[in-house]
């Protein structure tokens, strides 16, 4: 049986998302740690983290995970953005660790100015500096494949292959698939030989065993489209085929996968309900 949540806001507190998660029906929970629009982030007080590690127990929340600001640019060829998004990735790594959370979600980033190889560079030696400067937490860093919009990396397995290899400590770095940004960059997964192919390409390029983290998203835009537009389940160009091809890829049962779907109407979740449904009766008993 899959391992099947979904993003849930942390506004009134970080227990809060977990009320979420289990109010609309979810196995798992990711959350943002701080406002991900900006760069300071509100000090972390214990009652924070005893609130969330209670309401996770009590309600048997699991594999909680947090997602970076979207601010952060380990690729970026300006030297004073750089450091401010290691900076930034290393109070990532320091929340997500207090908060007993395993893993940290991000983009690798975009070169902007400069190109894909010294992007490919930046972003290695930025994960080697936050590494350098956090040996003693234990959060780890995943980063997401990503649609290749502009100039932004991960887009191809084999930039994210090509990050590992420049990596000193690869064994503490993992990866988040996406569905909409893998099938956006290009991937496709409808037939299950699509699938086959498109998870075979990942092998080669990263390894399976990488994977530790799905995102379930059907995309608003087309094959190939290179743009990053989340859509309900079976709604969008992805269909359901992807989704039913995924949830019974046994390689992947133990893999906790989120949605990052949209809410519905003022941020009402209960689409999040409807979406882990669907999800669910694609499930082969």
């Amino acid at each position: 049986m899959s391992i099947l949540g979904a993003h849930m806001s942390i506004a009134g507190g970080y227990f809060r998302a977990v009320e979420a998660a289990a109010s609309e029906g979810c196995d798992c929970v990711q959350i943002f740690t701080k406002n991900n629009n900006q760069w300071r982030a509100k000090p972390l007080v214990n009652e924070d983290i005893e609130r969330f590690s209670e309401t996770l127990t009590r309600l048997g929340i699991t594999h909680p995970i947090s997602h970076d600001s979207y601010l952060i640019n380990l690729a970026s060829p300006e030297a004073i953005l750089w450091k401010k998004s290691v900076d930034a990735l290393v109070v990532e790594l320091d929340r997500a660790s207090r908060l007993q959370i395993p893993y940290v979600v991000a983009h690798p980033g975009a070169y902007t100015s400069s190109s894909e190889a010294a992007g490919i560079k930046q972003i290695a030696r930025g994960i080697d500096e936050v590494h350098r400067q956090t040996k003693k937490l234990s959060a780890e860093i995943l980063l997401e494949t990503t649609a290749g919009q502009g100039s932004n990396l991960g887009w191809q397995f084999e930039q994210l292959g090509a990050i590992l290899e420049k990596v000193k400590n690869p064994d503490i770095v993992g990866i988040c698939f996406d569905t909409c940004h893998v099938f956006a960059a290009g991937y496709a997964m409808e037939a299950e030989k699509e699938y086959r192919a498109t998870m075979q390409k990942l092998d080669r390029a990263v390894g399976l065993k990488k994977v530790l983290a799905f995102h379930l998203n059907d995309s608003k835009t087309p094959l190939g489209s290179r743009v990053d537009r989340h859509e309900n389940i079976g709604k969008g160009h992805l269909g359901l085929a992807p989704f039913r091809h995924l949830v019974n890829d046994r390689r992947f049962k133990k893999i906790p996968m989120y949605l990052e779907t949209p809410k519905g109407p003022r941020g009402n979740s209960t689409w999040d309900k409807a979406n882990l449904r669907a999800l669910r009766k694609l499930i082969e008993r």
